[in-house]
């Protein structure tokens, strides 16, 4: 399998936003390289004896039981909120607007 360039990795933290400085891309450099490597000898095992496997443990409901409780005073709710306006939170917009 191809090995990762140093600019696939500067690309690649580009399209994640990641800032990182020329240390960082060198090392990510190596664990994604090292990575492939490690993917590559897993290609190599012969699988095709192996039944597919959906789950790996058994599953079970872990959640509890929906009980509906006492709840907080709207005050009390609402006493460290940066900003609102009657009984709900104000929060500044995230897509555009004022």
């Amino acid at each position: 399998m191809a090995s990762l360039s140093r600019r696939d990795v500067e690309h690649v933290a580009h399209l994640a936003r990641l800032g990182l400085t020329e240390d960082e891309l060198a090392r990510l450099e190596g664990q994604l390289n090292h990575i492939l490597d490690q993917y590559t000898i897993l290609t190599r095992l012969e699988t095709g004896s192996i039944p597919p496997t959906a789950q790996t443990i058994e599953l079970e409901n872990i959640l509890r039981e929906d009980v509906a409780g006492p709840s907080l005073p709207v005050e009390e709710a609402l006493a460290n909120a940066p900003g609102r306006d009657g009984e709900y939170i104000v929060v500044p917009p995230i897509l555009g607007g004022e």
